[in-house]
């Protein structure tokens, strides 16, 4: 007998694990939690581990401003060797040397060339989309395309530690920044080549690693316990500011009319009561106006 599904609204902080997709976790999480609607807020490859935020219900209305968010991760580069996929699931496709390299000699390679904003090819195993069609699905079927250099910020990019064949990394990147793509270049840099043989999200937004939670943990909560541990629905949105109204303007804008507040101008969190909203965007006027409401019948 198929279970019934039902509305869930929250977030949970999930510990990737490696070797799978993040579209499994979720789909894994939503079978058990038996959610109705669930999405994530940036996928992690297959090889990668760590932070990976999962919202559900209504709470997908705001996951776009994790999408949106900085990110940080530790990656381990395996030099000498590049690969199809840039990572170690992927097959040798070039060999290198490795040069003799000084602790100073690769910081000042970091600072100088992956510092700020920088130029950089996403991998052809990637996501992306030509002509509606992923790169990954035509760099299977041999039918790479060229891909456009992006522009992304490297707000810190550090050495953690070394060995003969390796450098343990650090990144904090803007989004859209691929680590692959950043570790081949690293190497060209350094005058061998590289591949990601370890990859770790350590932070996504304001969400750290100590947040999350393992995947083979929440699988096994009973889903009425995992249930009382969604966080909030604006958890995406907690940053911002705050409205808070009185029961004449929640009225008039859940029917969506423009009120009259106090506060500064930008996007706001709108809240009545206990209750959040959606969110809002106040003119430098003094008038807000919804931009995106949650479901208000959730609130009766």
């Amino acid at each position: 007998m198929t279970r019934k599904k039902i509305d869930l609204h929250g977030v949970l902080l999930v510990d990737k694990p490696a070797g799978m997709t993040s579209n499994r976790v979720l789909q894994q999480l939503k079978h058990h939690l038996g959610a109705r609607k669930a999405g994530h807020t940036g996928a992690l490859d297959p090889l990668a581990t760590g932070v990976l935020p999962i919202c559900f219900g209504e709470a997908t209305k705001f996951s776009q401003f994790l999408l949106d968010a900085d990110k940080a991760y530790e990656t381990r580069a395996a030099l000498g060797a590049r690969t199809d996929t840039a990572d170690a699931d992927g097959v040798v496709t070039a060999e290198a040397s490795i040069p003799a390299l000084t602790d100073e000699q690769i910081g000042a390679v970091l600072a100088e060339q992956f510092s700020g904003q920088i130029e950089q090819v996403p991998p052809q195993y990637s996501a992306l989309k030509h002509e509606g069609q992923p790169l990954y699905k035509l760099a299977r079927e041999g039918k790479p395309v060229p891909v456009k250099r992006r522009t992304v910020t490297l707000h810190e990019s550090r050495l953690l530690a070394r060995g003969e064949d390796w450098l343990d990394l650090y990144l904090h990147c803007s989004k859209g920044t691929y680590v692959r793509s950043f570790v081949e270049d690293l190497a060209q840099a350094l005058g061998t080549l590289a591949h990601v043989s370890r990859l770790r999200r350590v932070r996504h937004g304001r969400f750290g690693i100590a947040e999350t939670t393992p995947l083979e943990e929440l699988l096994a909560t009973p889903a009425d316990t995992l249930q009382t541990r969604l966080l909030p629905l604006d958890t995406c949105v907690a940053e911002l500011p705050q409205c808070l109204l009185d029961a004449e303007q929640y009225r008039r804008v859940r029917h969506g009319n423009p009120v009259a507040v106090t506060g500064s101008a930008g996007l706001v969190r709108i809240r009545y009561g206990d209750h959040f909203l959606g969110l809002g965007e106040i003119s430098a006027e003094g008038t807000l106006k919804s931009r995106r409401l949650v479901n208000t019948d959730l609130l009766e």
